[in-house]
């Protein structure tokens, strides 16, 4: 039986920090892997590093190169700590798998950047790295999105028909004529932190406050009448979108709770129009907003079948688990970009591979 030790790096568009997990990858037969997750912990990003991330967009190529950098060293810190805390040893891993932070992603224009230099990462742990997993993709005419969906059906196939993921954007991924479909939702949780931030808050804990606010119809009506919404997959979003569809519509000087309480009906809305659309049966949920209590009730209110939600630490770390899987097919020279996902001209094995010396 073959395995593999990995890594696995996850930072989202929520900023919410670096999740790092260890998991061995077992691969028993040629059609199928198990994982045992061995340690996982999420590294909270420093104020000043977050504020810097967040104007990625806006600075000059030369401080979004030093940010580049900034970024790897930050991952090789965190991965340091995370292999003297759990008491790994070194030489048992394969490699590490990281998405890195994504800064731009416009597909349409043949570009997606995720930073955080792997050669910094790489001479800074003494381990190889493997980042970069869309950009092969996008170069095919994919979407290099989501990336997801290909862990989603080796790792945890049967647990449900279908997978939700709700990070800064909710993703959803399920089997159709044999082969897995994949695409953005909605936004997740980027819109509704940006509000609650407004209130001094990090985060809507569990959709409290939310839950105390009123739906804006008329905006609700907007919102779902926004033209991603009307197109066919493949296709996925990115921070660009909100800048200039999204929060437009929105208030951030008044009104948080209607707000809030509209966002979460309208995500509820768009997600199970989805689910319902395929006639899916079920759906595990995963990611920060499978946390929103909710706004898993308010699925729950328009999706007709069943919600299934995983332990904490595979909500929670699902993402990082699943890029360590990534690598393995990468170490493997296996694909791990699907065109029936992304919409690429075939199947890429993405990735770019760095060597510690």
């Amino acid at each position: 039986m073959k395995s593999y030790n990995l890594i696995g790096l996850m930072s989202g568009t929520s900023l919410d920090g670096l999740d790092i997990v260890y998991t061995r990858l077992s691969h028993p037969d040629p059609g199928g892997w198990s994982f045992e997750l061995i340690g996982f912990q999420t590294y909270k990003y420093t104020g000043e590093l977050t504020e810097k991330i967040r104007e990625a967009m806006e600075v000059s190529s030369v401080n979004l190169l030093l940010l580049d950098k900034e970024i790897g060293s930050f991952y090789a810190e965190c991965v340091n700590d995370f292999i003297a805390k759990n008491g790994i040893d070194k030489s048992e891993i394969d490699a590490i798998a990281s998405h890195g932070q994504t800064i731009f992603h416009q597909p349409e224009k043949g570009l997606t950047v995720q930073i955080g230099c792997g050669s910094t990462l790489a001479l800074k742990t003494g381990l190889k790295v493997i980042n970069d997993y869309r950009t092969k993709d996008v170069i095919m005419g994919g979407q290099g999105a989501p990336l997801v969906p290909i862990g989603d059906f080796h790792l945890f196939r049967g647990q449900a028909e279908s997978f939700l993921n709700i990070g800064g954007i909710a993703n959803i991924s399920f089997e159709l004529n044999k082969e897995i479909i994949a695409f953005d939702i909605c936004p997740g949780n980027l819109p509704l932190n940006k509000l609650a931030k407004v209130k001094g808050m990090e985060y809507d804990k569990n959709g409290e406050l939310a839950r105390t606010g009123e739906i804006n119809f008329f905006l609700l009506d907007m919102l779902n009448e926004l033209e991603y919404y009307g197109e066919a997959p493949p296709k996925s979003l990115g921070v660009e979108w909100l800048e200039q569809a999204f929060y437009p519509l929105l208030k951030f000087d008044k009104d948080i709770e209607n707000n809030l309480r509209t966002v979460i009906e309208h995500e509820a809305v768009q997600i199970a129009q989805v689910l319902n659309s395929h006639a899916l049966q079920s759906v595990m949920i995963s990611g920060g907003g499978a946390l929103n209590l909710f706004l898993i009730e308010r699925i729950k209110h328009y999706f007709k079948g069943e919600i299934v939600l995983p332990s904490r630490e595979i909500i929670e770390f699902k993402e990082a688990l699943i890029f360590a899987f990534l690598g393995a097919l990468y170490l493997e020279d296996t694909a791990n970009c699907l065109s029936s996902v992304t919409g690429a001209s075939r199947d890429v094995v993405g990735g770019v591979l760095h060597l510690p010396g």
